[in-house]
């Protein structure tokens, strides 16, 4: 293996926290391979690169040479993680914590490697767990250390609902660690406290207690908030190779560098004096980083395709290569309608807030009529929605 130093040089990259390093080195000195654990609730399958931090740490780790547990907790994703919310969770259904996982399994391999990926489900050893068991899990752990935990004392403090339930998902999480005989546990900076409960549980059963690793929560491409589907400040793993360009680039000057450190190996030192010093645009930077990332998840080819086509629209303002088309049984059809059927809004309401906004042109021609009613020829004409989204529509 390689050296201790060398290790942690690749495992602290990006890392947030460490808890503790000096047990790190121990366990690495030890010179056989971990087992790094990292959990995921089912309940969200849609990887974005958020989650990605996650997956490429437990990349790196595999790269070393160590053994990696992808842990789908379909146990206890019928619970739900607790972490960060004011009010219990709906409980998922057997079948969509099934469904869910699936589409898990079909995604993340565009980042680990399948050969060396262990997935397990914690139903295996937790259904088995039965009320004694569930009874001596819970004797391991007080209600007071539970109510240390912000979301929880928060949600005592006002007098809010936490049940009974939702104090047993650390337990549960612990005891996954305890049955894997976890060496190194990884998170985001929101599991801290689930990951320190199963260093004493772990403890408890005798074992050695895992070391913590936490990763940060990525913003999303509005620099502020939790990159999120629902805040639509994501950039999907599985997007076209354009979309997911476009979309990089939006990210502002200073956030492109944490998105180097957390969603690449790419040493930016140089690149970044280099645009410090103005020696290099910080625009040629930013497309470096998103050359890189969507080559990642769709080739060097694509990545290239991507970059020249990114080019063609915004510098040389043309339309790029290859766009969707869409063919309709009309002479005419309404703006809104049309925005709608082409499926370049989530909603109508959200049409008409981009047609405000001056973020719709037909023919390079800004529509700026919510009740504007397109004219369709058999020639076909270039629709564009924001920055990125075209489509050629044509009259059959």
């Amino acid at each position: 293996m390689m050296p201790v130093n060398e290790q942690l040089d690749i495992i602290k990259r990006g890392a947030e926290e460490i808890i503790s390093l000096p047990e790190l080195e121990e366990k690495l000195s030890e010179g056989r391979p971990l087992v790094i654990k990292a959990g995921f609730d089912p309940s969200a399958p849609d990887i974005h690169l958020g989650h990605t931090v996650l997956l490429r740490k437990m990349r790196h780790f595999q790269r070393l040479g160590h053994g990696v547990v992808f842990l789908i907790g379909d146990f206890t994703g019928r619970i739900g993680d607790p972490s960060g919310r004011s009010k219990t969770r709906v409980q998922l259904t057997p079948e969509q914590v099934k469904e869910n996982a699936k589409t898990y399994e079909k995604q993340i391999f565009k980042i680990l490697d399948k050969d060396r990926t262990e997935i397990a489900f914690n139903s295996k050893w937790c259904s088995k767990l039965g009320t004694e068991g569930i009874f001596d899990l819970s004797c391991r752990y007080t209600v007071a250390r539970m109510l240390e935990r912000d979301d929880f004392l928060n949600r005592y403090k006002k007098k809010e609902p936490i049940t009974l339930l939702e104090f047993l998902y650390p337990l549960i999480q612990g005891y996954d660690s305890v049955v894997m005989k976890a060496d190194v546990e990884l998170g985001g900076t929101d599991q801290k406290f689930n990951l320190l409960v199963g260093r004493d549980i772990q403890r408890s059963y005798g074992l050695s207690p895992q070391v913590i690793i936490t990763m940060p929560i990525l913003e999303g491409l509005d620099g502020v908030d939790k990159m999120s589907k629902s805040l639509n400040n994501y950039v999907g793993i599985n997007e076209p190779p354009d979309e997911m360009f476009g979309k990089i680039m939006s990210v502002s000057d200073e956030m492109m560098w944490r998105y180097y450190d957390l969603l690449t190996d790419v040493d930016h030192g140089a690149l970044r004096t280099d645009v410090e010093k103005g020696k290099l645009h910080p625009k040629d930077a930013k497309a470096g980083l998103a050359k890189s990332i969507v080559a990642e998840y769709h080739g060097p080819g694509s990545a290239e395709k991507a970059r020249m086509n990114f080019d063609a629209v915004f510098a040389n303002k043309e339309v790029p290569d290859h766009i969707k088309e869409f063919v309709f049984n009309r002479d005419s059809i309404g703006i809104i309608d049309l925005i709608d059927e082409v499926k370049f809004a989530t909603s109508r309401s959200e049409a008409r807030r981009l047609i405000a906004q001056n973020a719709v042109s037909l023919e390079g021609e800004k529509v700026s009529d919510v009740n504007a009613e397109i004219s369709l020829t058999g020639e076909g004409k270039i629709l564009k929605v924001g920055k990125r989204k075209f489509a050629r529509i044509f009259r059959t």
